[in-house]
């Protein structure tokens, strides 16, 4: 584990680090905004490559808690829901998204909420927290909790973060926004703020399903270990 975290604590530094602090508009006013989004972009990569080729080449032999059928099992059934989070994100137009802060300029931006941002406004940080979560209870051993942690810490904070920084930025369209959509899953249709429309729904449905069967038949590809 203390091979694996040191990589760990570099992708999450510098992943949320460089965007989420004084460091993003230090760096915007330097290279400009086309410039600062290719230095983060390869600093990520270099990280994320980093870590998954660490992760990759270290022993798994301390485990935390033993692999069972039955935390396979857990995986396999959230895994859906993850995937369904993800591809639907890429779906809607989401004003948190990379440079999609004009959305929240243009018209009226509570109409923006569609599909799973009526849900969650951070659909694929979601999706990427429960495929983390789903990762560390299968696996069980000191190596991939650290690894998948990272992901689910990355993700959860980001959500978070993002919020505070459109907050800060995004003026009236963001307040309207915010209003009608929730960061934690389903908060904002309990509370009576957004509904559930299926027909927004059933397409990010189908291609989750797909991406299940495949990943679920391709896994040994992706990551050497079998799960069918």
């Amino acid at each position: 584990m203390i091979d694996l975290l040191p990589a760990a604590l570099l992708f999450v530094g510098t992943h949320l680090g460089i965007s989420s602090t004084s460091a993003r508009p230090a760096l915007i006013a330097v290279l400009g905004e086309r410039g600062y989004l290719v230095f983060y972009s390869l600093v990520s990569l270099i990280t994320l490559g980093y870590l998954i080729w660490l992760y990759n080449s270290l022993p798994r032999y301390e485990y935390l808690w033993l692999p069972s059928p039955e935390l396979h099992m857990f995986a396999r059934l959230v895994m859906p829901l993850a995937l369904f989070f993800a591809a639907g994100a890429f779906m809607v137009k989401n004003p948190t998204a990379v440079g999609a802060d004009v959305l929240l300029r243009e018209g009226d931006a509570a109409t923006l909420a569609r599909g799973v941002t009526r849900i969650t406004r951070h659909p694929f940080q979601w999706g990427v927290l429960i495929w983390a979560t789903a990762h560390v209870v299968a696996n069980g051993d000191y190596h991939s909790l650290v690894f998948f942690a990272t992901f689910g810490v990355v993700a959860g904070l980001g959500t978070v973060l993002l919020d505070r920084k459109k907050a800060g930025t995004g003026g009236a369209g963001w307040q309207a926004y915010a209003a009608v959509t929730s960061n934690v899953p389903f908060v904002a249709i309990l509370g009576g703020r957004n509904r559930l429309v299926l027909r927004e729904l059933w397409l990010p449905a189908l291609v989750a399903l797909v991406l299940y069967v495949a990943l679920t038949f391709g896994h040994p590809w992706v990551s050497g270990v079998r799960i069918v």
